[in-house]
């Protein structure tokens, strides 16, 4: 394997059923089902295993209303990741999915851009609005964990190992940052919330939850070049994802899929 190729995977471990007009500003005027998935991604090449986002846990499923589908420490068993065993974990950004489960890798050290630190813990969050999706036991989590040494900040674009590098997209959180990752087909961009779904990428659309539209608008175009291909491009919580990709193994079918292989549908 080189030394810069990596093997990614998708494991989805909650659910939400909703309606179109919940993910969209403006609405949607079909009236019909649109839920969303939630992910973590585990990446793993030369350098070991690189995890994104962390999730949430059951008793904030229940507070959220979200659906627990699998616990997350089972799918990353699933793959042969022991999460004591990671040593590196980036946070696309601050919102209670994504940063979670803050006790589950013990011995890992966090990547996260300067600005999402500063949104989530400065003025912005005087306002009901726009603190609505974080959590302040998750931001403390992660402040503890600047005070024991265990984070490193991130200033735009930065890399975090070679083949994975970080890149601030901002829009929907002041801070977000996508991962991009280099594989046996190309470079995959990993979106996390800078796209939530494949309608937002290619209908230029905006989910609710946004702190600068115009940000979000041009995150579309940088997510495409630097991409491969818009293929490449991996929304982060769309269910198609499970239906794109091909299961790591069997009997991991609409669980944990491989996003290194190229889709079985464009």
């Amino acid at each position: 394997m080189n030394e810069d190729v990596h093997e990614i995977f998708a494991i989805r471990y909650a659910h939400h059923a909703r309606r179109a007009a919940e993910n969209f500003i403006g609405g949607d005027p079909h009236d019909v089902l649109q839920p969303l998935d939630f992910f973590v991604w585990a990446i793993r090449g030369p350098s070991g295993t690189v995890i994104v986002d962390t999730g949430f846990d059951e008793p904030m499923g229940r507070k959220r209303q979200r659906e627990i589908t699998k616990p997350l420490r089972e799918g990353l068993n699933a793959v042969g990741v022991a999460p004591e065993s990671v040593k590196t974990v980036i946070v696309s950004h601050l919102h209670y999915d994504h940063c979670g489960n803050y006790d589950l890798f013990p011995n890992a050290h966090y990547h996260l851009q300067d600005r999402e630190m500063a949104y989530a813990t400065g003025r912005c969050m005087c306002h009901a609005a726009l603190r609505l999706p974080f959590e302040a036991d998750d931001v403390v989590a992660m402040v503890r964990k600047v005070f024991a040494g265990r984070v490193a900040f991130h200033d735009g674009e930065d890399e975090i190992a070679p083949g994975i590098t970080v890149h601030r997209i901002g829009g929907h959180s002041k801070g977000l940052q996508s991962v991009r990752v280099k594989t046996s087909r190309g470079y995959v961009m990993l979106a996390a919330d800078a796209a939530h779904l494949y309608a937002h990428l290619e209908q230029g659309r905006i989910f609710p939850i946004t702190y600068n539209v115009a940000e979000v608008l041009e995150g579309y175009e940088t997510l495409k070049k630097l991409a491969t291909t818009p293929n490449h491009i991996v929304p982060g919580h769309d269910p198609l994802v499970l239906k794109r990709y091909a299961a790591a193994k069997p009997g991991l079918e609409g669980w944990i899929v491989r996003l290194d292989i190229e889709p079985s549908v464009a």
